[in-house]
């Protein structure tokens, strides 16, 4: 009842089955793997966020240019408070509010570094925005990289009033001030002035962000296409056999009689003599 899989196109699905269902387990196994990797290095990030703020806190030059193994280290830097700015759409703690970001210019010349000092409820108000420190000053904080407007809940819109930035970037605050900015920032370890101290975001691809969920859902599809496989497998060979089975019975129906093909209608001339003798 079985020679059936012996056809060569029986030969053909056996192929096929036995080289897509260890693909497909491959594929999901991979995609786990790439989960669990994920999953791995949001856990070593919350530990050495924790560990960062305990370590003895470095030149900001030895840290630049920032990365996923010195993002969120600890970072000084000394120079004078310059231009302040506010960046709006940013919560906190389940709170809308906003950023106090103010320029820090080496005595010495170079570029900016951008410090966020504090964080604020509600809408931006330079009124309320605590005047920064005078004179020389050195500060200490997490070293985070630039931001990307839409990416991480970074606002993109434009448009916004004279003081304000969408994002903390030196792509978008070299447009707001006439010198240049460092490719990074630092978020202070107390906040200033009495306000809310910010905290670090992990590195870029350290976090459980869409990616990583998304690599779980391609692990279930690649592990449900490896049973649909052989469910269809399974399926295909019932069918054959119940097939084979019921021709071995000569329970199949019988191939009707061919039936001749109507010829030309019969006209006068094709009509039989008949006999005229008297």
């Amino acid at each position: 009842m079985y020679r059936f899989l012996l056809t060569p196109r029986w030969w053909g699905i056996n192929v096929f089955v036995l080289l897509a269902i260890p693909f497909c387990v491959f594929m999901g196994s991979w995609q786990l793997g790439r989960f669990e990797e994920r999953l791995d290095n949001h856990r070593s990030a919350g530990e050495r966020a924790q560990e960062d703020r305990r370590q003895r806190a470095r030149p900001l030059a030895e840290l630049l240019p920032v990365d996923k193994a010195t993002s969120g280290d600890q970072a000084t830097a000394t120079g004078r408070y310059a231009d302040q700015l506010l960046v709006p759409d940013r919560d906190l703690d389940g709170r809308s509010g906003y950023y106090v970001l103010t320029l820090l210019r080496p005595d010495e010349g170079g570029k900016a570094l951008p410090v966020v000092r504090g964080w604020l409820p509600g809408t931006p108000d330079p009124a309320k925005a605590p005047a920064p420190p005078s004179g020389e000053i050195t500060v200490t904080g997490a070293l985070q990289a630039s931001e990307t407007p839409g990416d991480n809940g970074v606002s993109d819109r434009g448009g916004l009033p004279s003081g304000q930035t969408a994002a903390i970037s030196s792509a978008s605050l070299v447009n707001l001030v006439p010198y240049g900015v460092e490719d990074a920032f630092v978020t202070l370890n107390r906040g200033d002035s009495g306000m809310t101290a910010v905290p670090p975001r992990a590195a870029a691809q350290t976090g459980l962000d869409a990616k990583a969920f998304q690599n779980l859902g391609y692990t279930a599809e690649w592990f449900v296409f490896a049973g649909f496989v052989v469910f269809m497998w399974f399926r295909l060979l019932r069918r054959e056999a119940e097939t084979a089975r019921d021709a071995e019975l000569g329970l199949l129906p019988e191939d009707p009689l061919p039936t001749a093909a109507p010829g030309p209608p019969a006209t006068a001339d094709d009509a039989p003599a008949q006999d005229v003798r008297a």
